[in-house]
């Protein structure tokens, strides 16, 4: 029984989530959501900072794991392009189909080009997610580091009053 309603509580909260969403992607803001939803701004806030942070984390995924993959599957699939037309070029006896072939090929030349120097763009995606990350890292070291410091404070009064 206290299975189902754990399941059943987290499908209300992941439906809520859903329209949190869609209503602040159709232009709603906190406040209108709140009304809509019958929902007190504190859920709404954090429903919004939970969404957040699941689309850092999904853009953190896309960048590390999905654009490196297709990256690599475009170019596999342009260099077999090019292989193909240039072959196509080379033994083609009509030499409409051999200036055919060579346009495409020169197509296929610069998307190559292309996938290579745009390379550059999901270096610095990945360059700016590291650093975010870093940022993150450094900003709990830091919170860390108040909270020993607060303790210790704390503990020098105590033991001075008495």
């Amino acid at each position: 029984m206290r299975n189902l309603t754990s399941e059943v509580r987290s499908q209300q909260i992941e439906w809520r989530r859903i329209k949190v969403l869609e209503l602040a992607s159709a232009g709603y803001n906190q406040t209108e959501i709140c009304q809509k939803l019958q929902l007190d701004k504190s859920t709404v806030n954090r429903d919004i900072q939970f969404l957040r942070q699941q689309a850092q984390e999904n853009l953190q995924k896309h960048i590390h794991e999905t654009v490196p993959e297709e990256y690599q599957k475009c170019m596999t699939g342009m260099k077999l392009n090019l292989k193909q037309t240039l072959e196509i070029a080379d033994t083609a006896a009509d030499p409409k189909t051999k200036l055919q072939a060579r346009a495409i090929a020169n197509d296929c030349y610069k998307y190559i080009m292309d996938l290579t120097t745009n390379g550059v763009v999901i270096t610095d995606a990945l360059k700016y997610v590291q650093g975010k990350l870093d940022h993150l890292n450094n900003q709990e070291k830091k919170l860390l580091q108040d909270i020993k410091e607060d303790k210790e404070e704390e503990t020098t009064t105590t033991n001075g009053i008495f």
